[in-house]
C-alpha cells in the first residue's frame, strides 16, 4: 500500500490530503466524514498532523494507524521535534513500523510558547534533519547510537516541509540543500498561490539536487490550501511567514465580500479551483490542506 504511494510520488499523479486530529479522544468522526464524502477514493493518501501550534490534539501516529486501517489508504504521520527527545523519537518509529506507518513527515515544530497547555517546555534536541538522520539509521538496521536493532525495520520514508516564499530566495534554497543532504524523499511546500512560485521552487529543487546528489529522488510536493474567505486570505498574508497571497486575490475577495458571504465564497472557490488545476497541470504532486473542511476538499477534487 505505502510502496504504491511512493511509486506514484516518483512516476505518476500524486495527491494527498491533510487531516488534523481533534482535541478529543475520538478520531472516528473524522474518518467517517472522509468516508461519507468518498474522499478516500479521490486521493492517493492522507497525512495526520502532530499537535499543530503546540495545541493539544489526538496523537498523530495513533490517528495514522486508525485512518490507514479504516480506509485502506497509506498515511504520512507527522512527528515534531518539539515534543520528543531522541529516545522517544526512536521508540515511536519502532512501534509505528509494526503497524506499517512508515511514511514520516519530520517537523521541527511550532514554538512551545504558542501552546494551550500551561508552562509547556519544548524538547528541541535538534531540528527536523535529526529525525531524517534517525530514519536513515533505522533503514540501515541500526539505532541512532549505532547499535544493531534485533530486527531490521521495514523501510521508512522521510518527508519534510519548506516555505513557499521568502524575501530572499537563497534562504529557501539553502534549506532545500540541507533536507536533500539528510535524505528527505519528498519536500512539501507551504501553500502556493501562483504558478510562478511553483516554477521557481521546481527550478530550485533541480539545482539543489544537482549540487548535493545527482541521483537524488527527492520530489517537490506543492502545498495547496484553498481560500474562500477574505479574513483567511488577509490572515495568511499578514501573519503567516513563508506564504505569499497575491494582492489580486485580496482585492477580488474584498470586492466580493461587499456582495455578501455567498459571493465571497464563490469568488474564493473559483480562484482556488483554477489555481489547483493549473498546479496539477504544471506539477502533478499536490498536498491538500483544508483545516478539516473536507466538503471543500471534495468540491476541489470533483
Amino acid at each position: 500500500m505505502l510502496d504504491n504511494l511512493i511509486d506514484k510520488l516518483h512516476n505518476k499523479k500524486y495527491i494527498t490530503l491533510e487531516t488534523t486530529p481533534g482535541h478529543s479522544p475520538n478520531f472516528q468522526n473524522t474518518i467517517d466524514k472522509i468516508k461519507n464524502l468518498g474522499l478516500d477514493l479521490k486521493v492517493d493518501g492522507f497525512s495526520t498532523t502532530d499537535n499543530p501550534l503546540a495545541k493539544l490534539k489526538y496523537n498523530s501516529i495513533l490517528a495514522a494507524i486508525k485512518l490507514q486501517n479504516s480506509l485502506n489508504k497509506p498515511v504520512i504521520a507527522t512527528m515534531s521535534m518539539r515534543d520528543r527527545n531522541k529516545l522517544a523519537l526512536q521508540s515511536d518509529l519502532l512501534g509505528a513500523n509494526e503497524f506499517d506507518i512508515r511514511a514520516i513527515l519530520a517537523l521541527t515544530g511550532d514554538s512551545a510558547k504558542m501552546s494551550d497547555q500551561p508552562s509547556l517546555k519544548g524538547v528541541f534536541e535538534g531540528n527536523s534533519t535529526l529525525l531524517l538522520d534517525i530514519i536513515k539509521c533505522f533503514n540501515s538496521g541500526i539505532d541512532f547510537a549505532g547499535k544493531p536493532l534485533k530486527e531490521k525495520p521495514k523501510p521508512i520514508y522521510g518527508f519534510s516541509v519548506i516555505d513557499a516564499y521568502a524575501k530572499n530566495p537563497k534562504t529557501i534554497y539553502k534549506k532545500m540543500l540541507k533536507k536533500i543532504e539528510h535524505g528527505t524523499l519528498g519536500i512539501i511546500t507551504q501553500p502556493i498561490y501562483d504558478i510562478q512560485t511553483l516554477e521557481s521552487l521546481l527550478e530550485m529543487l533541480e539545482k539543489a539536487k544537482q549540487e548535493v546528489n545527482k541521483q537524488s529522488k527527492t520530489q517537490l510536493i506543492s502545498g495547496f490550501f484553498p481560500i474562500v474567505k477574505l479574513r483567511t486570505a488577509q490572515f495568511l498574508y499578514s501573519h503567516v511567514p513563508g506564504i505569499d497571497v497575491p494582492t489580486l486575490w485580496l482585492d477580488k475577495l474584498h470586492i466580493a465580500s461587499g456582495f455578501g458571504l455567498e459571493e465571497e465564497k464563490k469568488v474564493g472557490f473559483d480562484l482556488s479551483k483554477k489555481l489547483y488545476e493549473k498546479m496539477l497541470d504544471k506539477h502533478n504532486k499536490i498536498h491538500i490542506m483544508t483545516a478539516n473542511q473536507f466538503e471543500l476538499a471534495n468540491d476541489i477534487l470533483e
